[in-house]
């Protein structure tokens, strides 16, 4: 796993009930005190993904027995089975579960959650690229691709959130849960950190999913890259593969997971996307560009598969590096 996303979360909880008073030439309130540690199976040092050594506060059967857990995104390749070592976290995770602990997970970390057992007929979120791993991989979870945070079981004991930088969304609602509204709302003033109100879908890619054998499917796959602002697309693909209309469109979605027609309006917001991102182009000439004769309908087609508006969209992201653009 990385560094940064792990300590930021203990760092964050220790500033509770200190940085904001120590601003204001307050004492320390102890209104909620989390005693964090860093646990491993061993509690040996180790080294991260990027290189840096680790050295842990506690194994796993060290006391004190947590009551709250974090488990923070991990470098695991998807569409894998999970390592020796967590799922040996799995286990101790279930078992904390079961002893009543509310258990949480940032990014990727939510496939450790799902190992456990403890998401089975649960909502759940995970990073939008791994999204369809998790739902593939734990099919008894109810996967919410679009979701940045998602409490879930009685009491909201088992909480999901999406992406790596979604750990500031748990971090605020884990706060605020503990120790107040108001103080969480301290804390994101020091730390300068904010939520995700509007959701995972404008930061993914829409053609990022799990990889496929079908040579034929495949190339009908490559041809539509090419060929996705045709009037006719998913006609020009069957015929292409030879297959009738019906048999391909059952090959195409057992392969990919989607229709021939829901994959042909991917392509094409996904490149809408990228024009809106990088160009002054009007959005009606925009639709027209990938393939839609009715801007009415890219309008829709977008907001469904993006979570907002292509003019949102637009200045959402045209205002990431202005900087660098002079």
């Amino acid at each position: 796993m990385g560094s940064s996303t792990m300590f930021a979360l203990l760092d964050v909880l220790a500033s509770v009930g200190r940085d904001w008073e120590a601003l204001h030439g307050l004492e320390p309130c102890e209104v909620v005190s989390f005693e964090t540690s860093l646990r491993t199976p061993t509690g040996a040092p180790y080294w991260d993904i990027n290189g840096r050594k680790i050295t842990p506060d506690a194994a796993f059967d060290e006391a004190p027995v947590p009551d709250l857990v974090i488990v923070p995104d991990l470098h695991v390749d998807p569409s894998a089975g999970l390592p020796e070592d967590m799922l040996t976290a799995a286990d101790w995770i279930a078992g904390l579960s079961a002893s009543g602990a509310v258990v949480t997970s940032v990014c990727t970390g939510a496939l450790v959650v799902a190992a456990s057992g403890i998401l089975n007929g649960k909502d759940a979120t995970t990073h939008w690229g791994v999204a369809d791993a998790l739902a593939r991989q734990y099919p008894d979870v109810r996967v919410q691709r679009e979701r940045v945070l998602v409490p879930a079981g009685e009491g909201h004991r088992v909480v999901t959130a999406g992406g790596a930088s979604s750990w500031s969304d748990l971090m605020l609602y884990l706060i605020a849960r503990y120790a107040g509204a108001e103080t969480a709302r301290q804390i994101a003033k020091v730390w300068l950190l904010t939520t995700h109100d509007d959701g995972q879908l404008n930061y993914a890619s829409l053609t990022a999913g799990c990889q496929h054998d079908d040579k034929l499917i495949a190339d009908a796959q490559a041809w539509a890259a090419d060929h996705y602002m045709d009037a006719t697309p998913v006609s020009g693909m069957s015929a292409r593969s030879g297959l009738s209309e019906r048999s391909f469109l059952r090959r195409f979605r057992r392969a990919t997971g989607q229709s021939p027609a829901e994959y042909i309006q991917t392509l094409r917001v996904e490149e809408a996307k990228q024009m809106l991102e990088t160009s002054d182009v009007s959005i009606d000439d925009v639709a027209l560009e990938v393939g839609y004769s009715e801007p009415s309908s890219f309008r829709s087609a977008f907001r469904r598969k993006v979570g907002m508006s292509a003019s949102v969209y637009r200045r959402k992201w045209r205002s990431v590096a202005p900087a660098a653009e002079v």
